[in-house]
């Protein structure tokens, strides 16, 4: 297994960081993830924080040198970070428990799978091409067809883009587990924020993406997003990964 990451985490113009990064492999497999505490709850970046320990701390015990059935690995995995948050909360009297969205890349045997719960994202780009991203837990990307100029389904919604579901509330999190894709070298994968994504259009990271490797293509990402959300930028964060085997 051959790949090469890079990632890169920006504080922008708020008062804290709640994002939180990481990635780690063994020789077979590779595990990413990125968490963005919910800055509308408090302690958000201690829930992205447990998510990203909880998610490591399960590849570790589980990557001999692979994950067995991973897509379960995965599900169990978020499902746990969920559960560590609302221990925390219980554990430390929180009136109202910290929350986060997260979005997690395994790669093993050639194959890639992901999860993710929230607006965290996740873009694969084959070559010049899209070739997925994952939909946000939002009623603006979950909006049922047709129902874009529908006044009476509009008038349920007063914030399109709020999420319906995260990790930590007190609520079982919806999240959606990718089937397992085969790479061709070359592949190439953006784990980010809404950051990030808030402040670029999709044609913009896929082209970005598409001309040179991570390493020169997630800093310009993550600096145009800092630069086009000016003072007001919200934390920016992302992990790059180039499929190289």
């Amino acid at each position: 297994m051959k790949f090469s990451a890079y990632q890169r985490t920006e504080q922008g113009g708020r008062k804290n960081n709640e994002d939180r990064m990481g990635y780690l492999y063994t020789s077979e497999s590779a595990l990413f993830v990125v968490a963005d505490g919910m800055g509308g709850h408090a302690n958000g970046e201690l829930a992205a924080q447990i998510a990203l320990e909880t998610m490591t701390k399960a590849f570790q015990a589980q990557a001999h040198p692979i994950v067995a059935a991973p897509q379960d690995f995965l599900s169990k995995a978020l499902l746990q970070a969920h559960h560590e948050i609302l221990r925390f909360t219980h554990e430390a009297g929180l009136d109202d428990s910290p929350r986060t969205t997260l979005v997690a890349l395994l790669v093993q045997a050639g194959e890639a799978m992901w999860i993710h719960c929230g607006d965290s994202r996740l873009y694969w780009v084959r070559g010049e091409q899209l070739e997925k991203r994952t939909l946000d837990h939002s009623y603006a990307e979950q909006m049922p067809k047709g129902s874009s100029n529908n006044t009476g389904y509009q008038s349920k919604v007063v914030n399109r883009n709020v999420l319906f579901t995260c990790l930590g509330s007190p609520t079982k999190p919806i999240y959606d587990v990718s089937p397992s894709v085969s790479l061709k070298r070359g592949d190439k994968f953006l784990l980010c924020s809404d950051g990030l994504w808030g402040s670029l259009k999709d044609p913009d990271i896929i082209e970005t993406l598409a001309v040179t490797n991570v390493s020169l293509s997630v800093p310009r990402l993550i600096d145009l997003a800092m630069q086009r959300g000016g003072v007001y930028s919200d934390n920016v964060t992302a992990i790059g990964v180039d499929w190289q085997s």
